[in-house]
């Protein structure tokens, strides 16, 4: 069984080490744990880690900021993500996702839940590493994208996507004019499978619609059933 290594960012020790614990006791999971923003980036540079787990509220350099410096570096850029907080309002979560994390969980939490999180973001990570995912290149009327160039255009102005946006965005295209469910989403971009719930697809969702502006309405909510994309 191969095992992956975490990185744990949480400067609560009882907190780390349940989670530490939780992670390790299935043998497929290697945890670390550092306390401060300043030692995870020191970490990260010494050994890549297959995810990492980042509490919102570390001393000095928080959460958000460690965040946001890993996904401006090339070798960290692409590490999953796991935001760990005690904030719930829906905008702490978007700061979060605009910040590049992969998936947001918020305090008091359940440690299994955690650990499937994370193992989906790895799995999913790997998966998107092996295959193909979905089409190169899209053009509409007024929205134009270059998958493989990481680029997005709007009526010829560059709208800003982070990462996971981009990779719903390219989705849809992939589905275009097919109802996607959530739990599809879940499944095929999130990496989770059904039984566990997020809000954060509508999250996502709604980000991604503000961002691409008047483009925004070809991602249309089929109620009771998903999101449709269309031309």
């Amino acid at each position: 069984m191969p095992r992956h290594s975490v990185l744990i960012v949480e400067d609560d020790p009882d907190t780390a080490q349940l989670i530490k614990h939780t992670f390790e006791r299935t043998g497929d999971l290697v945890a670390m744990i550092v306390s401060s923003g300043e030692e995870a980036l020191t970490a990260v540079s010494q050994r890549l880690p297959d995810a990492i787990v980042l509490d919102v509220r570390l001393p000095k350099m928080d959460g958000l900021e460690v965040c946001r410096t890993l996904r401006a570096r090339a070798d960290t850029r692409d590490v999953p993500i796991v935001m760990l907080t005690a904030r719930i309002a829906e905008e702490d979560r978007v700061a979060g996702f605009e910040h590049g994390a992969d998936d947001y969980v918020t305090k008091p939490f359940s440690p299994r839940e955690l650990r499937a999180r994370v193992r989906a973001v790895i799995r999913r990570g790997a998966t998107l590493k092996d295959v193909s995912f979905g089409p190169a290149s899209y053009k509409g009327t007024e929205l134009v994208a270059d998958f493989e160039g990481l680029s997005v255009t709007v009526a010829g102005r560059r709208a800003h996507l982070t990462k996971r946006e981009l990779e719903l965005l390219r989705y849809f295209v992939w589905h275009k004019d097919r109802v996607v469910s959530r739990e599809r989403l879940l499944a095929d971009v999130w990496g989770y499978d059904a039984s566990v719930e997020t809000r954060s697809i509508d999250v996502h969702v709604a980000r991604l619609r503000t961002k691409l502006g008047v483009a925004g309405r070809q991602i249309e909510t089929v109620v009771g059933m998903g999101y449709r994309f269309v031309d």
